[in-house]
C-alpha cells in the first residue's frame, strides 16, 4: 500500500527555469488553473440565459451568490460591498479547489501549506493597507482595547500585536490542516478495505466495515470541504470589518 501522504507530494510536469529562479509548472499549479476554468465556466454557463424563472443552475449559481452577498453583509456592512467581487472570487476558488481534490487521482493545492499562506498573507497585507488608507495613523488605536486600565496598555498592546500577526499563521493552518488530515483519513481507510478484500475468504465480509466507513468520510470531507471554504471566507470578511471599522 502507498504511503498516505504520497498524495500531496508536488510533481514537476513542466521544468521552467526563469531568471536562474525554477518556475515549474507543477500538478498543484495544474488543479489551481483546472480550478479556475472550471469555476468560470460553471458561473458563465450557468447564467448564459438570465431566465426569471431560473433553472437548476442558475438556481445554484445565484444562491452562491446569495449567500457570499449576506455573509459579506453581515459580518462587514454596506461598506464591505466593494469588495464583494474579491470574496466572492475567493469563496469559489476555496470551494472549487477543495471540491475538485475529492476526485480520486486528483491533487488537493489547499493541502499544501505553502499555498494556503501565501492566500493568507495576501488578506492580511491587503486589509492592512486597507485599515492605513481609510484611517491613516489612527488605525494604530486598533491595538490599544477601549476603556483597558492605563497600567495594562503596554502588555496589552504587545498581545494585540501578536494576535494580529498571527492572524494569517491561523488562517493558512486552519485550512491546510484539515484538507491534509481529512485526505490521509481516507487514503487509510481506501487502503484498508483493499488490502482487506485482496485477502479473500471471510475477510472480503470484513472489507463492508472500512468501505461503509469510507463512504462515511468521503461525505464528511465533503462537508469538511465547504466548511472550510466558508471558514476561511468569513474570517477575511471579520478582518476586513477590523479593517474598516477598527473597534
Amino acid at each position: 500500500m502507498h504511503s498516505p501522504v504520497e498524495q500531496f507530494t508536488i510533481k514537476t510536469l513542466m521544468h521552467i527555469e526563469l531568471f536562474g529562479y525554477d518556475v515549474s509548472f507543477s500538478n498543484s499549479a495544474l488543479f489551481m488553473m483546472l480550478t479556475v476554468i472550471l469555476s468560470v465556466a460553471y458561473l458563465t454557463f450557468a447564467m448564459r440565459n438570465r431566465a426569471m424563472v431560473p433553472g437548476r443552475l442558475q438556481a445554484s449559481a445565484e444562491m452562491l451568490y446569495e449567500f457570499v452577498s449576506e455573509m459579506v453583509r453581515s459580518n462587514v456592512g454596506s461598506e464591505g460591498r466593494p469588495y464583494f467581487p474579491f470574496i466572492f472570487t475567493l469563496f469559489i476558488f476555496l470551494l472549487f479547489g477543495n471540491m475538485l481534490g475529492l476526485i480520486p487521482y486528483s491533487y488537493t493545492f489547499t493541502s499544501q501549506i505553502v499555498v494556503t499562506f501565501v492566500l493568507a498573507a495576501f488578506i492580511f497585507v491587503g486589509v492592512t493597507l486597507v485599515a492605513l488608507i481609510k484611517h491613516g495613523m489612527h488605525f494604530f488605536s486598533f491595538f490599544v482595547p477601549p476603556g483597558a486600565p492605563k497600567v495594562l496598555i503596554p502588555f496589552l498592546i504587545i498581545i494585540e500585536v501578536i494576535s494580529y500577526f498571527v492572524r494569517p499563521v491561523s488562517l493558512s493552518v486552519r485550512l491546510f490542516a484539515n484538507m491534509l488530515a481529512g485526505h490521509t483519513m481516507l487514503k487509510v481507510f481506501a487502503g484498508l478495505a483493499v488490502m482487506i478484500t485482496g485477502a479473500g475468504g471471510v475477510a472480503v465480509a470484513g472489507s463492508i466495515l472500512p468501505f461503509l466507513a469510507l463512504i462515511g468520510l468521503t461525505g464528511l470531507e465533503v462537508l469538511v470541504a465547504g466548511l472550510q471554504a466558508y471558514v476561511f471566507t468569513i474570517l477575511t470578511c471579520m478582518y476586513l470589518n477590523d479593517a474598516l471599522h477598527l473597534h
